[in-house]
């Protein structure tokens, strides 16, 4: 698939760019997605959430009747869940949720996501470019020139650049990263697929078979 290559005014370079059939033209694997998304989600929770058990809870020591001759309930402890400010049953304790997911199936959720982007025409070339600055205006200059201010767009750039990550973390569902650091997630989450020349480049090495 060739794709137009835009300079950062906005306007077509007049040239295009051979997307890298084993990224960009796989039959994407929905099951593979899901697991990689599954795990994102799974790992980002801590797993601290948790309360008092009947163990735990303060007081209650003393048996708060005699067994017999009262007409009520046995008790054995004011604690006890039934009763007020008592233990909870099987309540949430601290835990671990991370997941693990073979390295295998999360470069297949990746491929799958750019193939499914690539066919729904979401991605838009770049050429490689450098701020003069770490201005955010002039980033989003940039992307107001191709017509995707105000939306989810996820920038990828072939090296680290602190320019712009600075100029690029105040603008609003704007996510910046380097090529073949991003997760199956950020692929999904953003309505653009915005990537530099270079960044093709570099995912066609990366992910290559």
């Amino acid at each position: 698939m060739d794709l137009d290559i835009y300079k950062i005014d906005g306007a077509a370079t007049g040239s295009k760019a051979k997307l890298p059939k084993h990224v960009f033209g796989i039959e994407p694997n929905e099951n593979a997605v899901y697991l990689a998304v599954k795990l994102y989600n799974a790992n980002q929770r801590q797993g601290n959430a948790a309360t008092k058990t009947r163990s735990n809870v303060r007081g209650g020591g003393r048996k708060p009747w005699k067994q017999k001759g009262r007409g009520a309930a046995r008790a054995g402890s004011t604690r006890s869940p039934v009763w007020v400010g008592g233990g909870r049953v099987f309540g949430p304790v601290p835990r671990d949720y991370n997941m693990k997911l073979s390295k295998k199936m999360k470069t297949l959720a990746k491929l799958s996501v750019y193939s499914d982007r690539a066919k729904s025409k979401q991605i838009k070339l770049v050429e490689d470019f450098k701020l003069t600055s770490p201005k955010t205006k002039e980033l989003y200059t940039i992307l107001k020139s191709l017509g995707v201010e105000g939306q989810k767009n996820l920038l990828l750039i072939s090296d680290r650049d602190s320019d712009m990550v600075l100029a690029g973390r105040n603008i609003p569902k704007l996510s910046i990263k380097v090529a073949s650091t991003e997760s199956t997630y950020d692929l999904l989450k953003c309505d653009n697929l915005l990537i530099q020349k270079g960044a093709v480049d570099k995912l066609s090495g990366v992910f290559k078979k």
